[in-house]
Formats: C-alpha cells, sequence, structure tokens
C-alpha cells in the first residue's frame, strides 16, 4: 500500500475517531438509527428514525444504554431533538460550508455505542429548497453513496473533517443532507417550543379541473371549528386563488403552509355553484395530533 494510500486511510481514522465521542445509536421501536449531541444533553436525529410512541433509548458512545426524552420533532425538516439525562456527550462544531458537486465526502453513524463509516461523493450541491412536507432546508444536498439503515441521522463530514449536516433517507431512497444551518434553526425551536407550528385552513382538498379549463381545488369537508368555516368556506365550493395567486396543485397550496403563514390573514377567490366569490382566511395553527 502506498504511502499516500495510508495517509489517506490514517486521515479518515481520525475523523471517525475525533467524532465517536459525539454519536448515539437511538433505539425505538424496533426502529435503528443514529443521533449526535448538539447542546447540553440535547441529541438531534432523523425524526422518521424514531417512532411515533413508545420508549426511545439511546446507546452512548461504549455501550450504556439510557433513555431519551422526545423534546420535539419537525416532520417537514426531517429534524428531531431528544433529551438525554446524564450523559457525558461532546457536542458537534457544525460547519456552515457546503460542499460543492463532485467532492468526496464522509457519512459518521453508530450502532450499538460502536462508530459506522461510509465514504461518498456530492452528487448535487446548490440552493435552498422546499420539501414535499413544506419544510425550508437551506441546500439540496444529495449524496452518492452507500449507507446503511441504521446511520440515518448520523453526521456528513466534508474533506475538512468538518461536519456539516446529517443523513437522511430521502424519496426513492435517495441521501439526502440536511445541512447545518437547518439544523440549528429548527433544533433551536424545538428546544423552545417542542414543535415547529403549520398553517391550518381546516379543509379537506382535492385537486380538480376547473370547466372551461384552468384548475383549483374543491372542499371536500370542511371542520366546523377550522379557519375555513370561520370564513364561510363551504363543501363544494373550488378554491381558485390565494393570496392574488392562481391554485394550480395541491401541493403547493399545502407547502405555503409553513411556519410564517400562522396568524396571515389572506384573500381567497372561489367558484360556488358557478358564480365567483371573494372571502378572507386567517391561517390558524395545525392542532397537535
Amino acid at each position: 500500500m502506498s504511502t499516500q494510500v495510508q495517509d489517506v486511510s490514517s486521515a479518515l481514522e481520525r475523523v471517525v475517531a475525533g467524532l465517536s465521542p459525539s454519536l448515539v445509536s437511538v433505539l425505538s421501536h424496533r426502529m435503528h438509527a443514529s443521533g449526535f449531541a448538539w447542546s447540553g444533553g440535547l441529541v438531534v436525529t432523523s425524526d422518521e428514525g424514531v417512532a411515533e410512541e413508545g420508549e426511545v433509548r439511546v446507546t452512548l458512545p461504549g455501550g450504556e444504554s439510557t433513555a431519551a426524552r422526545v423534546v420535539g420533532r419537525d416532520p417537514s425538516t426531517a429534524i428531531a431533538l431528544l433529551k438525554v439525562e446524564h450523559a457525558d456527550l461532546q457536542p458537534v462544531a457544525l460547519a456552515a460550508t457546503i460542499p460543492s458537486t463532485g467532492s468526496l465526502v464522509l457519512a459518521v453513524g453508530a450502532e450499538d455505542g460502536a462508530p459506522t463509516a461510509a465514504i461518498g461523493v456530492v452528487s448535487v450541491s446548490r440552493g435552498a429548497w422546499q420539501s414535499l412536507r413544506g419544510g425550508e432546508i437551506d441546500a439540496r444536498v444529495e449524496l452518492d453513496i452507500a449507507l446503511r439503515r441504521t446511520a440515518e441521522g448520523g453526521l456528513i463530514v466534508n474533506a475538512a473533517g468538518q461536519a456539516f449536516g446529517m443523513a437522511v433517507f430521502g424519496p426513492r431512497r435517495r441521501i439526502l443532507v440536511i445541512p447545518s444551518a437547518t439544523i440549528s434553526r429548527i433544533a433551536a425551536r424545538l428546544e423552545t417550543h417542542g414543535r415547529i407550528p403549520r398553517g391550518y385552513l381546516g379543509l379537506g382538498l382535492q385537486t380538480v379541473t376547473i370547466e372551461g379549463g384552468g384548475s383549483g381545488v374543491m372542499v371536500m369537508s370542511v371542520d366546523p371549528g377550522g379557519p375555513g368555516a370561520a370564513a364561510h368556506i363551504h363543501q363544494g365550493d373550488v378554491l381558485v386563488s390565494w393570496g392574488g395567486k392562481p391554485i394550480s396543485r395541491l401541493q403547493a397550496l399545502l407547502k405555503s403552509l409553513g411556519p410564517d403563514s400562522v396568524g396571515k390573514s389572506l384573500q381567497i377567490e372561489l367558484r360556488r355553484g358557478g358564480q365567483s366569490h371573494q372571502t378572507e382566511i386567517r391561517v390558524g395553527e395545525r392542532p397537535t395530533a
């Protein structure tokens, strides 16, 4: 083996060893994921890697298992925040720089108290985007890497040995990175509030084609106590514009119901019995499940 290859191998070993004191395994209802120390006994992990109910435990570096409490979770950005008592974990300093396409990266997770690692390449690196659940992600980073399921929620490290985000599985098992800026923003709100508010209309909606061309969303159901009912929207109405913009797809409307939408009042144009009507709706906050 050449000296250069040995140097690279040794450097990778040092990166993994340096991050090991910050990594935990997360176990909940037969689900296994990784997580990392964020601040003061708080652990960040993937929301998809934590069961909706039941006990959550983490395996600390070295193999000790301890209970964890879910502080908050945000499915729209795939981030969950756990609290681990009496754990001597070393918080990770996350880097802000996003690697360019073609950069080599290292995925570091944990399994049964021991670190796991995989090497890959950045296949996509571009600007901010919105997830299918409406979460604002600060950068779109996809990886070409073979990642074991238990590594979800672990760290992604750049060639300089700096962790810059968390690994999650996206649609069609693409490996995505939730970048440090998103983690810092969402984890801080979860620590304070326990959840990320989402807009709520109190309407069951379905995309339809409007007679004469165009599209809108038909109201299939109305929550009697919701914002839609307060705005006098009825079952069978077809919403055609929202805040002055045409409604072409239901998904686009749902994506607009982010945290900043709560409390806003917007004009809605709708069709009822072939006639056009205008109403104003004040976006509520989605109730907790």
